[in-house]
């Protein structure tokens, strides 16, 4: 056997050893990490969600950020504080937690919300206020611009919602790609994901720190599986053209709007908010003091009251595509 020969059956064999322990890896987080919620199928997608509170109550919808899932939210206080006074649904967006992410569509904001809308006439669902975060704000604005479905008003939290340009985001776009990203997501991305994570979460909650509940009770195994790195890694690659095609349909949001941001957010920087504060007029702009992305852990009782504000001004009546009241 030649010295080229030898090589390449190393290489081959370090590949299979790397994506059978990927295997492995993927089966014992979620062994370890189970579902904590019920299971919707919706338009041949098997979504995974949770339901708190009193289902006759009016209904607040939450969507998790790019890499994360259900318990984000539910570690961040929200879900409970919310769940005293409303009914609240929050989803594993497609391709996170226990969500189905089928390759055979294309998983913008908008293909999202067509899918949510469909899942929460299932649920029957309506009229709900819709608290997105991150990446869930597009879903959020996407759901809220259906004329199918209407929405009594929006909460968006870190949210990017005008094209910049952003290196890193393509960066971690890799996984995405097929074939070569496939192999990415079996062998190496999982191991790199898993030595930058506290670094990212450290960034993810700066200026302040990582809360403890989230340190401790978050399943990151969960969010370093291959089928999630895949997810994410789409997001990342579909979140400026995303960005880029939305702004010119933000005047066509008629519900009311609460715009709540930290001003040490080092991820997404606070001015996106600020801009579509200044194209929504009749919205409600909040930048929180001492505050990093994860602003949902850094002022949960003020998000919850941009909720509550929002329920208060929601019509008693509202018509699918009717304007909500300021």
């Amino acid at each position: 056997m030649s010295t080229t020969e030898t090589v390449l059956l190393i290489v081959l064999a370090g590949l299979v050893v790397l994506i059978l322990g990927n295997i492995a890896f993927q089966v014992a987080a979620e062994r370890k990490n189970p579902p904590i919620g019920a299971f919707i199928e919706c338009d041949g997608v098997r979504l995974h969600y949770i339901e708190r509170g009193d289902a006759a109550a009016p209904c607040v919808v939450l969507f998790h950020g790019n890499g994360t899932m259900i318990q984000d939210l539910v570690l961040s206080g929200l879900v409970d504080r919310l769940a005293h006074y409303y009914r609240v649904v929050c989803f594993d967006r497609p391709g996170f937690g226990y969500s189905n992410r089928p390759r055979t569509r294309i998983w913008t904001a908008t293909t999202q919300a067509i899918l949510f809308a469909k899942a929460l006439d299932q649920l029957e669902v309506r009229n709900p206020v819709v608290l997105g975060h991150s990446w869930g704000t597009l879903v959020a604005i996407a759901l809220a611009l259906r004329s199918d479905y209407a929405v009594s008003g929006l909460v968006l939290a870190s949210g990017y919602y005008f094209p910049t340009f952003r290196m890193d985001f393509w960066l971690m776009s890799g996984p995405a790609l097929p074939l070569l990203g496939d192999l990415m997501r079996y062998t190496i991305s999982p191991i790199i994901s898993w030595a930058i994570m506290p670094t990212l979460i450290r960034t993810l909650f700066a200026p302040r720190a990582v809360p403890p509940d989230f340190k401790n009770e978050f399943p990151i195994s969960l969010s370093l599986r291959p089928k999630q790195l895949r997810a994410a890694a789409e997001e990342s690659a579909f979140l400026i053209p995303v960005a880029a095609q939305l702004p010119l349909q933000y005047q066509g949001i008629r519900c009311p709007v609460r715009i709540v941001h930290g001003k040490g957010d080092r991820l997404i920087e606070p001015d996106q908010s600020r801009r579509l504060h200044e194209t929504l007029p009749r919205s409600v702009l909040d930048l929180v003091e001492d505050a990093g992305h994860m602003v949902t852990y850094a002022d949960t009782p003020g998000i919850a009251d941009a909720v509550a504000a929002l329920v208060l001004t929601a019509p008693t009546r509202p018509e699918l595509g009717g304007e909500a009241s300021a």
